[in-house]
């Protein structure tokens, strides 16, 4: 079989219109979002409205990370240091760092083999750590049953604020992620739905949240400029209580987003077809275990996750490497070692220790490779050809013998 030849980290290019776009605020050399003229809204703000009208909210800000979006909304919703905020047990290090930036501690909440919140285990946690916010992370674009996630919450008086890094464009029963709690916290950061290299976008329907996050993200007075902010007068107050974390988007990055965005249901479709093919040359391999994808999901297929249980960590890491020699990047959150951008909650040792087994059984055996848009289906055909025949060498052990 022929190696594949294509690069995992290769993104698009950035369209003809968006460097245009970029371009022209650079000419202008007024690239901070609030140098601006009279009345005019620069790119900043106008990306605030069309986002805002794209998730259906009301209220919309650019900040300069997903992370930094995720950090403001806690503090925002009133998370004080000591306080403790539920999360996922299977996510990335931003989401609990976002948590610890505030000074808050992480409880993590076991996951099923679908990858989603387990439901079950969130009720006990609520219970046994009286936590009054879930900070929501969608990982790898898997939502949970989000109308049940809302009644459980809502009857134990607790606040959702989502992680939307991987569900930008996503939806549960047509509602779009990241509209489902007090806020939706989406990055742009190079290998997620819209790319400006780092970036983010914060939602909300609520005023004084928002208000309070405006003024967090170092608006000075200076909260009239945005493109979907709240009444003047929610401000009268929280200008004044509120601190400066500086992590304001500039314009030159919010022009790039600008065009972007008009296209990303297509991309989506796109993301889908190429995840679709993958997922169904993987669904005919026998030792490979994909998560279910329900009914009312409406997913973005910019990564793909698969188990394959009947492996031990040894021929684990065989499995990867064998993939690698074939030119087929798969990353392996059972590793004890970090690799990248891959870890796990044992490596986070900003976080206290928690006892996760069903966790832990999922992530040993779980797998995890980038969809980049810039494979054709024919090259997303291929790399499951690869997969494939390398966990049929990993399953026969004579096989095996021989490769070692």
């Amino acid at each position: 079989m022929e190696p594949f030849r294509g690069v995992f980290t290769q993104q698009e290019a950035i369209p003809d219109d968006a460097i245009a776009a970029a371009v022209d605020v650079m000419r202008t050399g007024r690239l901070h979002r609030y140098n601006t003229v009279g009345d005019e809204l620069g790119a900043a703000s106008e990306l605030e409205r069309a986002f805002a009208d794209y998730q259906g909210t009301r209220f919309c800000l650019a900040c300069a990370s997903g992370g930094y979006a995720m950090s403001i909304a806690l503090r925002a919703a009133g998370v004080e240091p000591g306080d403790t905020v539920l999360t996922n047990s299977f996510t990335l290090a931003p989401v609990p760092g976002a948590v610890a930036s505030v000074g808050a501690r992480p409880a993590f909440v076991e996951i099923t083999e679908d990858l989603v919140l387990d439901l079950d285990d969130l009720k006990t946690k609520i219970s046994e750590t009286g936590a009054k916010v879930l900070l929501l992370s969608s990982m790898r674009g898997h939502l949970c049953d989000m109308e049940a996630l809302v009644a459980l919450l809502a009857d134990n008086d607790v606040l959702l604020v989502e992680d939307c890094a991987h569900t930008m464009g996503a939806s549960w029963n047509g509602r779009a992620s990241g509209s489902f709690g007090l806020a939706g916290c989406f990055s742009t950061q190079t290998y997620k739905h819209l790319n400006s290299g780092e970036g983010g976008l914060l939602t909300s329907d609520d005023p004084q949240f928002m208000a309070r996050a405006i003024m967090l993200s170092g608006s000075y007075m200076l909260y009239r400029r945005h493109g979907a902010a709240p009444p003047e007068t929610t401000f009268e107050d929280i200008r004044l209580e509120t601190p400066n974390m500086s992590g304001r988007m500039d314009n030159l990055r919010a022009a790039i987003l600008l065009p972007q965005l008009q296209t990303l249901d297509k991309n989506v479709q796109r993301w889908n077809e190429r995840y679709d093919l993958i997922a169904d040359g993987l669904s005919e391999v026998p030792a490979i275990k994909l998560p279910r994808r329900p009914d009312p999901e409406h997913y973005v297929g910019s990564s793909i996750q698969f188990r394959f249980p009947t492996l031990d960590p040894e021929k684990m890491l065989r499995f990867v490497e064998l993939n690698k020699e074939m030119g087929v990047e798969l990353k392996w959150f059972g590793d004890n070692t970090p690799v990248a951008f891959t870890s796990n909650h044992h490596s986070w040792k900003y976080t206290d220790p928690q006892e996760l087994p069903k966790t832990d059984h999922i992530l040993a055996s779980l797998f995890d490779m980038r969809i980049p848009l810039s494979f054709t289906l024919g090259d997303c055909a291929h790399i499951a050809r690869i997969i494939g025949h390398n966990a049929s060498r990993c399953t026969s052990e004579g096989n095996l013998r021989k490769i070692e």
